[in-house]
């Protein structure tokens, strides 16, 4: 597929974040690309959006607890990442006419001291564990973009940063990454109880995530790098949300996130 098409692609994406409406399909034929391609768009779009949201600051996967692949019917990671200006620390605000469908989901996520660059043995949770500085409880903020995401292809979806909106992370704590798929989280809106999950849910062990997103992106010649953060899945299936609502992830050993919606 030519630069410019992938640019078209780009651009579009770019101005439904920018101008909070729904496509209903991205400008291209035929719109079921390989994932390389999908990729390769999201990367043109990461260039459009840091003039208005500021450089991506860290790194999101998508679909890798059962809950998730069964809601979107992808059984395998997806990566995306997030800008600087949409990551809050402890409590998060977002305007509710800045988004289309915004939904929430309830995430552990990772803070990275080192670079984790390509490895001729590639990386498994115990090397990857070794990068981590802390973790965190946090709210991943997804936006559905589409009229329908349900008609889109996977690559569509991975093409705009698989839903990311933003971010709101707890304050990091030090404990041993690879005890992480003990941890226990729920999720609350308004003070009711929403779903429940357990670190084991991401791929095993979250440090499985992380590790499957290292080797993904040194395979591209995009190694995750220290001051980085990742957030590794929700452990809880999507919840959509509307302006008034109050948002509490809370994960027992990292603290709590809480994410408003104005």
């Amino acid at each position: 597929m030519d630069v410019t098409t992938l640019s078209e692609a780009a651009n579009a994406l770019a101005n439904a974040r920018i101008s909070a409406k729904a496509l209903d399909r991205l400008p291209m034929e035929p719109e079921s690309v390989d994932l390389d391609t999908a990729y390769r768009i999201q990367d043109l779009l990461h260039e459009r959006l840091t003039d208005r949201f500021g450089p991506m600051r860290g790194h999101k996967i998508g679909c890798t607890t059962k809950v998730m692949q069964e809601y979107l019917k992808i059984d395998h990671p997806c990566a995306g990442m997030v800008p600087a200006a949409m990551v809050h620390e402890g409590t998060g605000r977002f305007k509710r006419a800045e988004l289309v469908r915004p939904g929430i989901e309830c995430e552990i996520a990772v803070a990275l001291a080192k670079d984790l660059p390509a490895r001729a043995e590639g990386y498994d949770r115990i090397s990857a564990a070794q990068a981590v500085a802390g973790a965190m409880a946090s709210i991943e903020l997804v936006d559905e973009r589409w009229t329908d995401f349900r008609e889109r292809p996977t690559s569509s979806l991975v093409a705009d940063d698989f839903f990311n909106a933003g971010c709101v992370f707890s304050t990091p704590v030090d404990l041993d990454p690879l005890a992480m798929d003990s941890l226990t989280g729920r999720l609350r809106i308004n003070g009711k109880l929403i779903g429940e999950g357990i670190g084991r849910d991401i791929l095993g062990h979250p440090m499985d995530a992380l590790a499957w997103l290292a080797e993904f992106r040194a395979g591209r010649g995009q190694l995750l790098k220290a001051g980085e953060f990742v957030t590794l899945g929700s452990i809880v299936k999507t919840k959509w949300i509307e302006a008034g609502d109050e948002v509490v992830t809370e994960i027992d050993g990292l603290g709590v996130a809480t994410l408003i919606v104005e």
